[in-house]
């Protein structure tokens, strides 16, 4: 099926006809319903930043591709999530009897971590205009490159070129 004139009106008619089975589907591949809404109301906003004259050769195509690569962008960040959370608790915790017992940070710990959070604060504050508002929507508020670039009004590639300065700057100031 090939969508002609307004493909973006004919994607949010076809994803409202198909929400529910979007959701069966999904649950079924997430073990998890809610997880599967989260997944379709992220495919729906996806949708409303779509191009108005984004052509569009099969509707329904589109519709699951982009709710599969949510899915598995999704899948992949609560994997990372699960290695950063597994190595935390390796790095703080001590098991005392078979339960794990939260170490506390010594005075020096926390004073310690206070001032690398404030010489971060500042990093980031010195950083030129451009890169820092392009730091603070990707890695702060969680766009992704395609939708800080929307935001400022700039291409992709160049949101990328700020992020890595960005990083580079960080990692250089923090060492």
């Amino acid at each position: 099926m090939s969508a002609t004139g307004s493909d973006k009106t004919v994607l949010l008619s076809l994803y409202e006809e198909k929400r529910a089975n979007l959701v069966r589907f999904f649950a079924a591949r997430l073990n998890s319903r809610a997880e599967a809404e989260d997944l379709v109301q992220d495919l729906y906003l996806r949708l409303t930043a779509m191009e108005a004259d984004a052509t569009v050769e099969n509707p329904s195509a589109l519709l699951h591709r982009i709710g599969s690569n949510l899915m598995l962008d999704r899948l992949r960040s609560q994997k990372r999530s699960g290695v950063r959370d597994h190595d935390w608790r390796e790095a703080n915790t001590t098991v005392l009897a078979g339960h794990e017992v939260a170490d506390e940070p010594s005075a020096d710990q926390v004073v310690d971590a206070r001032q690398r959070l404030k010489a971060l604060v500042e990093a980031v504050d010195d950083l030129p205009e451009k890169t820092r508002h392009a730091f603070q929507l990707h890695k702060l508020e969680g766009l992704s490159h395609a939708e800080t670039a929307r935001r400022m009004g700039i291409s992709t590639s160049t949101v990328e070129k700020h992020i890595s300065s960005a990083l580079k700057t960080l990692t250089r100031r923090l060492r």
